[in-house]
């Protein structure tokens, strides 16, 4: 039975797609608007999120060779190099962007522009290492005035930008990019993760010093609180570096939040956007659960535990009959997705929400693309 439904999901998934890609080709979306995607191929061409657009197209033409997928891919990696060239607009989130886009089109063919595209995105993520604090840098200053202020600042979710640095690594047989992962997944699990499992969001090291300062609540409802997309990082990502380097104290580290998170799953499989949110407003985050989904289906790869198999089913059951609108004339799939607790706008489509919940369908179906 369930992997009857895991069939008839993957069929839905492919039936709308091929009706969105049809209409939104040229763009690069974050989010909809009255349901059709918005364009983030301009002026935000350095937006955090634009490579799962063409991690989905990937996904997509993997599993049916539809050439349209290819050539839509093809073109969202190619306006990434407005954003390669644009030392502003690059950050720890180069992972986000080229993996899901250059390496995934490395992987498909070996096509040598991608390759390079990579390397170079891997590079500048290696150059954003602070050796003395051993940590990956997050963000540039976002209004350009580099005064330093941003140079202590890590975040949670550096943890799944990692792999493009073992990408790169066995890719050029040079231990450096895996050495500067692995130091920052250390820091990481020693600085973020906390004694119950949750995890912070940023953390400001002294950026001379590499001294450990304060956590900021960040995207979550407030300093020691516990936003749960950073969870959901967490765990897929510490899980992806126990993939990549088999030290087990990164799956144990991955396993430590997972139990945290499963947890706090509510009994209406509902993930809200930080664990230790007020009852009202009672926001969600449907991206938590995807992600939080496609970790609990890693470490299930490496253990053999089917307690993390049961729990990303949950998640993913709830969402394919709660959150997912499968209404072919709409663009985004997954709804209810929130971006940050405090922000003006909650509950909305987000690109990225999308990308891994069809992810963790490919995985059950042994349709995937490895990308990560």
């Amino acid at each position: 039975m369930e992997q009857a439904w895991v069939e008839e999901v993957y069929q839905k998934i492919l039936a709308k797609e091929a009706k969105v890609a049809r209409r939104s080709q040229g763009k690069i979306p974050y989010t909809t608007k009255n349901g059709v995607f918005d364009d983030k191929s301009g002026k935000e061409i350095c937006w955090w999120t634009n490579g799962f657009w063409g991690g989905m197209l990937w996904q997509l033409y993997h599993a049916t060779r539809d050439e349209l997928y290819k050539e839509m891919a093809i073109e969202n990696e190619r306006k990434l190099d407005a954003n390669l060239m644009n030392h502003q607009g690059m950050d720890h989130d180069s992972g986000f962007k080229w993996l899901p886009t250059s390496v995934a089109h490395y992987k498909m063919d070996g096509n040598a522009e991608s390759r390079n595209r990579a390397l170079l995105a891997a590079d500048n993520l290696a150059g954003r290492f602070n050796p003395v604090g051993q940590f990956i840098r997050a963000w540039n200053n976002w209004d350009g005035n580099e005064d330093g202020s941003f140079a202590g600042r890590a975040i949670i979710d550096c943890m799944m930008n990692l792999p493009l640095l073992y990408w790169a690594s066995e890719e050029l047989h040079d231990p450096r990019y895996r050495q500067i992962a692995m130091m920052h997944a250390d820091t990481a699990r020693k600085n973020f993760i906390r004694e119950d499992g949750s995890s912070k969001h940023i953390i400001e090291f002294n950026a001379k010093t590499g001294e450990y300062l304060y956590s900021v609540g960040g995207q979550g409802y407030e300093h020691g609180s516990s936003w749960t997309r950073g969870q959901a990082w967490a765990i897929y990502g510490f899980a992806l570096s126990y993939r990549h380097t088999g030290k087990d104290r990164f799956l144990e580290t991955a396993k430590k939040v997972a139990d945290y998170f499963i947890s706090c799953i509510p009994e209406s499989g509902l993930i809200p956007v930080d664990f230790r949110q007020p009852e009202s407003p009672a926001y969600e985050d449907s991206t938590a659960a995807a992600i939080a989904a496609c970790g609990f289906l890693e470490i299930a790869h490496h253990t053999g535990e089917e307690k993390y198999k049961e729990a990303a089913l949950t998640l993913l059951k709830t969402l394919a009959d709660k959150r997912c609108n499968w209404d072919e004339n709409i663009d985004n799939l997954l709804e209810k997705c929130t971006a940050a607790y405090h922000d003006k706008e909650h509950e909305f489509s987000i690109i990225y929400g999308d990308y891994y919940f069809i992810e963790a369908i490919w995985k059950l179906m042994d349709k995937e693309l490895f990308i990560w």
